[in-house]
């Protein structure tokens, strides 16, 4: 029986990201920890933990058939790897960074600096199409250091949350590109496992769907139950229940967490009351 080869990043919060929605998708496999390879024990899947700028590479070589890695790692590969799926999550951004002393005022102050980084081609891709003159130092490691050491006048590198910057003095002065983890092929995909990709992709999108919804439940009077749904943005027409107490109806629906929020106070004042919130652990459509 044909098995998807799947790369994941070795650690990391990628790779614990991953693992998390892999378990959640209902793909059970053990002792994955200092492993090269996995066998998925209810689902045709071995993962592999490799290195992750190894990856594309695999990928595009064939040596595996799907790969969960950053969009910041595509880009900068050049390789070409087809995007399947945004995961919603590992979300980051390329960005140039400065001493906090140091002037900027609009791109152009960038022009003629030493950047280092450990994404030239993105960083060259920018410059060029912004035409800019700037040298670039390539680092594999801590980038964050370089100015504080005279090896450049900025920086262009991965920020999260922006700590790591705070905390060697620099600021971050411009966003190149924001990324977030996919899930990914190339064309050396075996088109005989379109079948299990198919199910695998199924899985996952009842997770990441689920985590966005929430389930809710609240007691309407029954005069006002036609108000209150029209103020759902729910997918579907809401169930109704018959309370106990006469002319009060119990309302259920599944909507967006963040449209659930931007509705609750007109839900209130339509009538709705005991409004109960409650996670979703699997969405199936």
């Amino acid at each position: 029986m044909k098995r998807l080869n799947l790369a994941i990043q070795k650690s990391g919060r990628l790779n614990r990201e991953s693992i998390y929605l892999l378990d959640k998708s209902g793909i059970k496999f053990e002792n994955f920890k200092d492993q090269l390879m996995v066998e998925g024990e209810n689902f045709p899947l071995n993962i592999y933990f490799l290195r992750n700028s190894d990856i594309p590479r695999y990928l595009s070589d064939g040596v595996v058939d799907l790969a969960i890695i950053g969009q910041n790692l595509i880009l900068e590969s050049e390789l070409e790897i087809f995007e399947i799926m945004e995961l919603n999550y590992s979300k980051c951004r390329v960005s140039i960074a400065i001493p906090k002393k140091m002037d900027f005022n609009n791109i152009k102050d960038l022009n003629n600096l030493k950047i280092a980084t450990s994404y030239p081609k993105t960083l060259s891709n920018f410059l060029d199409k912004n035409k800019l003159n700037c040298e670039i130092h390539k680092i594999n490691g801590s980038v964050e250091i370089a100015p504080n050491i005279g090896l450049s006048d900025a920086v262009c590198d991965i920020v999260s949350t922006g700590n790591t910057l705070f905390k060697n003095n620099l600021k971050e002065v411009l966003t190149i590109f924001k990324s977030q983890a996919v899930l990914c092929n190339s064309k050396s995909f075996d088109k005989e496992k379109d079948v299990l990709l198919e199910k695998l992709v199924f899985r996952i999108n009842s997770v990441l769907r689920a985590k966005r919804s929430k389930y809710i439940l609240m007691n309407v009077p029954n005069d006002k139950i036609k108000a209150v749904s029209n103020l759902l943005p729910v997918l579907k027409s809401p169930t109704v229940l018959p309370l106990e107490i006469e002319g009060w109806s119990s309302l259920h629906t599944v909507i967006d967490d963040d449209k659930f929020w931007e509705s609750i106070d007109s839900i209130k004042e339509a009538g709705a009351e005991d409004i109960l919130v409650c996670p979703i652990e699997k969405m199936v459509r």
